[in-house]
């Protein structure tokens, strides 16, 4: 016969003490195992293992627990308010048994010390001084928190005083045309975006008093290759000169960008030197033409170091179209199809071309065996069969004088602008009913018609008003 063993009888439950029945094995509130538990001693079960001692209470824990709060005051009265206990009547200390960190205010002391808090104006407290526990800066201005991770914490007063804004840049620097904030290096580019910049001849416009010219690299080239040169000069009598040369580089040839360049700088020097002499407008222009081709023969003997690294080179060429207007006399010179056009300011007269080209679409008309509408619409139409160059088949300047006997304006400019207006009834259209007194607005205005006609190649235009010749003068 098996023993089985009864639990001694218990009134309550040892764990939670929760009254008990009289054979529970089991407490019903906490689930305590009653059948575990040895026989009572003295009216409490005395437990089979010994009871863990009781922790050691940590030195900031006596300490706080021997920290003697205020006793609690009676309740107030209308006669005697309950006195009022603030946070520096205890002394405080945190988890780890330190002092707690203080906190530096704007204004006053800091709060339970005593110590005068860092005024704004102070050049020490005021200049980045650390708080406590927050590390003090190292040699290099580095912060360390905690040793955990450390943050920059520059001096301030290490930090050098940033230039105001809007304020003038070295003379000699260019602005970004693109951040409007970086300045541009020697090759071009922006420093602080990067951004290519436009080359200078990509837009130049330029005005004196009686002619103005106008150059754009227009919407499809990656440069300008047109040039031109205005400038006035005075005859022998004292009476003023105009002039105004535009040229066009060839595309097809070898640094076409120089060769118009250096055309329309040369054309210009020697009307300066003929035209004082006394020289006939039309002879300087004859001589100006012969001078721009020697120049621009001369980029040709360059050395090879010069020139355009390219396997195959081609000799500089370019078109010319220039003008001369006196007081009552008006030159024109060119090679190749760069166009004059003369604009009276009555546009009930009609106006004029005063060149010829020099192309294929020219000779087809003028040799009969296609009408001008037939020759341009050829995709041949614009092959120059003249040019300022090495490789040219010869020089041949055309020039020719005419007297108006009205005012009205030349209009001197390259294929890049009469493309859009080709007739001279068409481009008399386009120029302003203003042009004789504002040339440079007239030019303005006949280049932004060429851009918006889609802008296709370089434009170039000078305006050089006409007077209003004096009483007897004739046309010739």
């Amino acid at each position: 016969m098996s023993q089985t063993h009864q639990p001694t009888a218990m009134s309550q439950c040892p764990s939670c003490e929760e009254p008990l029945d009289k054979g529970d094995r089991f407490c019903g509130a906490c689930g305590y195992d009653l059948s575990s538990e040895p026989p009572v001693a003295g009216g409490r079960p005395v437990p089979a293992v010994p009871a863990p001692p009781a922790p050691e209470r940590s030195a900031p824990a006596q300490r706080a627990a021997a920290v003697e709060w205020p006793d609690a005051p009676e309740p107030a009265t209308a006669e005697q308010p309950a006195p009022v206990h603030l946070p520096t009547d205890l002394v405080g200390t945190e988890s780890g048994g330190g002092e707690l960190p203080t906190t530096v205010r704007p204004d006053g002391p800091v709060a339970g010390t005593g110590v005068p808090a860092a005024r704004a104006d102070d050049p020490v407290a005021g200049a980045g001084a650390p708080v406590a526990g927050a590390g003090a800066p190292d040699a290099e201005g580095v912060a360390s928190a905690g040793g955990d991770f450390e943050l920059a914490a520059p001096d301030p007063r290490a930090v050098p005083p940033a230039q105001p804004a809007g304020a003038t840049p070295p003379a000699g620097t260019k602005t970004c045309v693109a951040c409007r904030a970086g300045q541009v290096d020697a090759d071009g580019y922006c420093e602080n975006c990067g951004h290519a910049q436009p080359r200078e001849r990509d837009h130049m416009e330029r005005e004196l008093d009686a002619v103005a010219a106008v150059s754009d690299r227009g919407l499809r080239h990656h440069r300008n290759e047109d040039a031109f040169a205005i400038s006035s000069a005075a005859l022998p009598d004292g009476s003023p000169a105009v002039v105004a040369v535009v040229c066009d580089g060839v595309s097809s040839a070898t640094r076409p960008d120089d060769a118009s360049l250096a055309a329309s700088r040369a054309a210009d020097e020697a009307l300066h030197a003929a035209l004082p002499r006394g020289t006939h407008p039309q002879q300087a222009m004859h001589e100006a033409i012969v001078a721009a081709a020697e120049a621009v023969n001369a980029l040709a003997r360059e050395p090879e170091t010069a020139r355009e690294h390219q396997p195959h080179q081609n000799a500089p060429a370019c078109t010319f179209v220039g003008s001369v207007i006196t007081r009552d006399l008006l030159v024109v010179g060119w090679i190749g199809d760069s166009r004059a056009y003369w604009v009276p300011d009555d546009r009930a007269t009609p106006a004029a071309r005063l060149t010829e080209d020099d192309s294929w679409a020219a000779q087809m008309v003028a040799a009969g065996l296609m009408n001008e509408a037939e020759a341009y619409a050829d995709e041949r139409a614009h092959a120059i069969t003249g040019w300022l160059g090495a490789d040219a088949y010869e020089l041949e300047p055309h020039t020719a004088s005419f007297k108006p006997d009205r005012s009205g304006v030349v209009v001197v400019c390259t294929d890049g602008l009469w493309n859009y207006a080709e007739g001279a009834q068409e481009m008399a259209r386009v120029v302003p009913a203003d042009a004789g007194r504002r040339p440079l607005h007239c030019a303005q205005v006949l280049v932004g018609h060429a851009l918006d006609g889609g802008g296709h190649d370089n434009v170039t235009v000078a305006v050089l008003p006409f007077p209003v010749p004096p009483q007897g003068a004739g046309s010739a």
